[in-house]
């Protein structure tokens, strides 16, 4: 087994578990044990724990970031995009292991420390209201940060009562926004 392939098996192994359990339940041993890596080589490709929640954070982001962007990119108008973020997300609340937002559960678990952490879940929240400013339309920074609050908003109902009830909610607020063309914060 090269590093590539060790670091796959971490990751995989850790994001189902990080995910599922938490962060701090979750140990490096039972890492190690779910991804058979031997513990050498576990800690040649990640030196601490930090790395590892860092580098799951990471890759994370780049696929979620992705699926959602690839939901709006499809729309016509700005109408259309928001209403594919929201068609997106009672999709993703309807999966049988939705377990609410990873980085704000890892935010709620290790809070400010340890920084690399941290500066991954803020580039995530901010790459999330760029991409609800673009399907917003331009010109529209208000509306951007009104629907991060439907969204984050819905994100945690969905958590405590998973599906997709939480994402039409809020999705026809933010219908009812774009109609209203509000501008004002």
């Amino acid at each position: 087994m090269d590093d590539e392939e060790a670091r796959t098996r971490l990751l995989d192994a850790a994001e189902v578990l990080f995910y599922a359990e938490g962060i701090q339940a979750v140990g490096m041993d039972r890492i190690r044990t779910e991804s058979g890596v031997p513990l050498k080589r576990l800690y040649k490709v990640f030196p601490a724990k930090e790395a590892l929640v860092t580098a799951y954070l990471d890759r994370r982001d780049r696929r979620w970031t992705a699926s959602l962007r690839g939901a709006v990119a499809e729309a016509a108008d700005p109408d259309g995009a928001v209403e594919a973020v929201f068609e997106w997300l009672a999709q993703w609340f309807s999966e049988p292991d939705f377990r609410g937002c990873a980085f704000l559960n890892a935010y709620g678990e290790l809070g400010t420390g340890p920084a690399a952490v941290l500066d991954v879940v803020r580039r995530h929240k901010a790459e999330l209201r760029e991409l609800l400013a673009e399907a917003a339309g331009p010109g529209r920074p208000a509306l951007a940060d009104q629907l991060l609050i439907l969204v984050e908003g819905a994100t945690v109902v969905a958590a405590l009562d998973p599906g997709p009830e939480p994402a039409r909610r809020a999705g026809a607020a933010a219908s009812a926004l774009m109609r209203a063309g509000s501008t004002s914060g």
